[in-house]
């Protein structure tokens, strides 16, 4: 429990995607441990959808249904990006840009200390800062993927992020001062840097400009990344930004006793898990955001059963579209699961990291230090 008269009131807000509203809930679970009020504002459907608060924690975190005003081209109940086609999300951050006023009068009612949010709300800021509230920008990706695009000057120029020659980006900027590997693939570009003609934009406002609105008008900027893996790049954040960057650690799960569909979900597969060989089992990941083409799908399927294996590494793709093959498929998990030699290299290097992503004392040691860092700095009355 905070002492001291440090109780805070923290409202989190973040963006319409379970990728993003998961991670901001874990973050005010822990934030609410230390005995801070949480007020989590998302819409109605989408926190009915969110897992069950633990019942030790329920009195300190409310929920708070913000509707979203309608808008034509959505879909009924659309609420969170998995309601709605990839192509047409940016109908959902119209949507999103329409809580302003309701936002603006939550935090004129509540005044609460701090407010942590997302990349999407650029018109948050001014307001929580002419109430006089503290401000966090929390990101839940990578360092690098930030640092990659330069400092905030750069996402709100237009002309820099959509650039005439977006293969530029197929190397490392020239602030990046340290080796990197990191770059752009040409399919990765074609996907990304789309024109004007090519990608509609019904909100009329790009995520760059989205995204330096937000870490221009912050106090201080979380991520959910550790110094063990991502030193430089987080020091490069703090020299581009000019910001306090604060990793929240990778914030591993922990076991909860709050019952409820996903624990139950969770039974049924660790039960078929501990029935399977060991080594014989491939998790595949594609993230929360991809959508597979039909050929897509069809090519992973009967690369998986190809392989004869019931990951990580990455599959082979085509440079210049990133298409894959089964063939592709089948011989990346052979190489990782069956090859003595050239896969060792990966399996020595899974078990390195796992170490690191799983250690929960050093990533808990992150997070205390943020909510200390909250308790420290929030706005005077």
């Amino acid at each position: 429990m905070a002492g001291n008269g440090k109780n805070l009131h923290v409202a989190m807000f973040p963006w319409l995607a379970f990728g993003h509203m998961i991670p901001y809930l874990d973050l005010a679970k822990f934030i609410a441990q230390k005995g801070h009020k949480i007020s989590y504002l998302s819409t109605p459907r989408n926190l009915n959808r969110l897992p069950k608060l633990p019942p030790h924690l329920s009195s300190l975190i409310t929920f708070v249904p913000v509707s979203l005003p309608p808008v034509n081209e959505l879909p009924e109940n659309a609420e969170a990006t998995m309601d709605v086609h990839p192509d047409d999300v940016h109908y959902l951050k119209k949507a999103f840009d329409g809580l302003e006023p309701k936002l603006a009068r939550f935090l004129e009612t509540e005044s609460p200390d701090w407010i942590i949010y997302d990349f999407v709300p650029h018109w948050l800021p001014p307001i929580a800062g002419k109430l006089g509230i503290s401000q966090a920008f929390f990101l839940i990706i990578n360092a690098w993927f930030l640092a990659f695009f330069g400092p905030s000057a750069s996402m709100l120029d237009n002309s820099v992020m959509q650039p005439t020659d977006p293969e530029q980006f197929t190397v490392p900027p020239k602030w990046i001062t340290f080796p990197t590997k990191a770059a752009y693939r040409d399919y990765e570009i074609k996907r990304t840097f789309k024109t004007n003609s090519e990608q509609e934009n019904a909100s009329g406002v790009e995520d760059f400009y989205r995204t330096g609105c937000t870490i221009t008008g912050c106090d201080v900027l979380a991520i959910r990344h550790c110094r063990e893996f991502e030193p430089n790049w987080l020091t490069l954040l703090e020299e581009l930004h000019q910001k306090p960057i604060i990793p929240l650690g990778l914030m591993p799960p922990s076991v909860e006793e709050s019952g409820g569909d996903s624990n139950d979900t969770w039974v049924s597969i660790s039960e078929w898990l501990n029935k399977q060989n060991i080594a014989s089992v491939v998790y595949v990941a594609l993230g929360s955001e991809v959508a597979l083409r039909p050929d897509e799908l069809t090519e992973l399927a009967l690369g998986l059963e190809l392989s004869g294996h019931e990951f990580g590494i990455e599959v082979p793709r085509d440079e210049g579209d990133g298409s894959f093959t089964r063939n592709s498929v089948a011989e990346s998990i052979r190489l990782v699961m069956v090859d003595k030699e050239k896969g060792s290299i990966y399996r020595e290097r899974a078990k390195a990291t796992s170490s690191l992503f799983g250690d929960k004392v050093l990533h808990d040691q992150y997070l205390d230090y943020f909510v200390q860092y909250l308790e420290n700095h929030k706005s005077q009355d």
